[in-house]
């Protein structure tokens, strides 16, 4: 391994998930006996001679904190290699530098706005190129594969028509046409799902949303098992330099400490808000992955812990949605999402508004389209919220 690598080394391999949430990766601090992994605000390190040091020389190469952080990704999502980024879109942009010029990565069809707009804006001008597909048709995957094909992006669920992906399948796909499969994890997180046990060779978070899980940092996370992935990611972690800072490092380490307990309560008032919905005649359709009617249900119960907490649908015609979002007063009309409160948005004017019109309209992302992270208030406070609120947009 190189310089750059942090391999991590499995303690406590026989513990159950909650406990690793708590006590995974680097726990406490030996020097000390801190419980919690200090904070190590340093931008550089001291060496004896050139070359001796205490496996530390400055923090954009490797950080005490970071790296603390970056094993227990990597215990949480069954890996062995973890990496810490300065947000989302800088562990998506580090992982599409692996790629070169003539390259090309087929993506879901629904695809989060961001992770669009860096392929279409930044990396096209490399001449890396991209292909969008419904990634829940395995067909559509095959018939996207070409000579240049390199790679294989998906969303399970998608952002936000939560569409489901057959990870395994992909998996399978990849590794026979010599491809790397790349999944974005965000909305489920490793404790409702974890992708490299199906055979997925990169793992990429937003680690702002479920993993802190409190609004109050912006991080991104990568996980692999290959050592040549992790080679590839660590040098260019530390060419690039979109580093997580060690501050941020120990939120997230906190942040993940309760994400057990905290998606529990997540999951549990979304499926309350559902049959809400259900029950409600102002509302046309409802994308839910736990949904015995959603398409991909089978899928993802075979892959996944339940459907999450991310719900997007469409209200029946007669309504203006910025009367809904004033009148509101719990839920949050907010871009993001995995946080503690609820937030709502209009993907179509918000987070996917970076993708042309036309392309947006032919994957399914319409101007009607709402989206929901379900925070962990009282449910029926936020039942009563949403659905006052819909009652009160009607034209």
């Amino acid at each position: 391994m190189s310089e750059y690598s942090n391999k991590q080394t499995v303690k406590n391999n026989n513990y159950k998930f909650e406990t690793k949430l708590i006590h995974g990766g680097v726990n406490g601090d030996e020097l000390t006996g801190a419980v919690n992994v200090p904070i190590y605000q340093t931008s550089t390190f001291a060496q004896v001679v050139p070359g001796e040091h205490k496996g530390y020389e400055y923090s954009r190469s490797g950080n005490p904190t970071r790296k603390a952080l970056e094993e227990l990704i990597a215990e949480l999502e069954n890996g062995k290699y973890g990496f810490a980024f300065a947000s989302g879109l800088a562990a998506i942009s580090t992982v599409l530098s692996i790629f070169k010029s003539g390259d090309e990565i087929i993506i879901s069809n629904d695809v989060y706005g961001g992770t669009f707009r860096i392929l279409d804006k930044v990396f096209k001008q490399f001449g890396i190129k991209y292909v969008q597909v419904n990634t829940s048709d395995l067909d559509d995957i095959q018939k996207a594969i070409t000579a240049d094909t390199k790679a294989i992006y998906i969303e399970t669920p998608t952002n936000p028509l939560l569409g489901i992906t057959d990870l395994e399948a992909v998996a399978k796909i990849s590794k026979a046409n010599n491809l790397i499969s790349i999944v974005d994890n965000t909305f489920y997180t490793p404790y409702i799902q974890r992708p490299l046990d199906f055979g997925i060779d990169i793992v990429l978070h937003s680690a702002t949303k479920y993993l802190g899980g409190h609004s109050d940092l912006i991080a991104g996370l990568a996980v692999v098992k290959d050592e040549g992935l992790a080679e590839k990611i660590g040098f260019l972690q530390n060419a690039i330099g979109g580093i997580l800072q060690p501050f941020d490092s120990f939120l997230l380490i906190r942040g993940i400490k309760t994400l057990g307990v905290r998606l529990d309560r997540h999951v549990s008032n979304a499926e309350k808000i559902i049959a809400a919905l259900q029950a409600s005649g102002d509302v046309k359709k409802i994308y839910y992955p736990g949904l015995e009617t959603h398409p991909g249900y089978e899928i993802n119960k075979k892959q996944s812990k339940n459907g999450g907490a991310m719900i997007s649908f469409e209200l029946t015609e007669g309504h203006d949605i910025n009367t809904l979002f004033r009148n509101l007063h719990v839920i949050t009309l907010a871009e993001s999402l995995g946080g503690v409160e609820s937030l709502i948005e209009h993907p179509a004017s918000m987070t996917h508004a970076s993708i042309p019109k036309d392309i947006r309209e032919k994957a399914g992302l319409g101007d009607g389209l709402l989206r929901l992270s379900v925070g962990i208030e009282d449910s029926e406070d936020l039942i009563e919220d949403l659905i006052g609120a819909i009652e009160k947009s009607r034209i």
